[in-house]
C-alpha cells in the first residue's frame, strides 16, 4: 500500500468537479452573475459535491490536529518561533529576521 500526500494549491469549482457553478462566474459578458443564475438542478448537485468536500476536507483537518509534528517539522517550527522571539526582544531587526527566513526556507 502506498500513501499519497496531496497539498491543495488552488480551489476553484472546475478543478474539483463542480463546474455546474459556472453560471455565476462573472466574466466581460456576464459582469453581474451571481449565485442565483446557477439553474436549481447543478446547484443542487454542486451543493451536494461541496458539501461532500468540505466535511472530508474537515475531517482531515481534525485528524491533523492531534498528530505531533514530525522532527523535522518540529525542529523548523522551534526556529521560527526562535527568530520571531529575537525580533519581538529587539534582537534582530525585522529585515534580518527576513533574511534567516529566507535562508531557513531556501527561497
Amino acid at each position: 500500500c502506498t500513501i499519497d500526500k496531496w497539498i491543495v494549491g488552488e480551489f476553484n469549482c472546475s478543478c474539483v468537479g463542480i463546474s455546474k457553478c459556472a453560471a455565476a462566474y462573472c466574466q466581460a459578458d456576464s459582469p453581474n452573475a451571481s449565485f442565483f443564475d446557477i439553474p436549481v438542478k447543478d446547484l443542487m448537485e454542486a451543493t451536494y459535491l461541496g458539501n461532500l468536500m468540505g466535511q472530508k476536507a474537515a475531517g482531515i483537518l481534525d485528524a491533523s490536529k492531534t498528530k505531533a509534528p514530525s522532527p523535522a517539522a518540529a525542529r523548523i517550527i522551534n526556529r521560527i518561533e526562535a527568530v520571531k522571539s529575537a525580533v519581538t526582544m529587539g534582537v534582530l531587526s525585522k529585515e534580518e529576521a527576513g533574511s534567516m527566513m529566507a535562508k531557513l526556507f531556501d527561497v
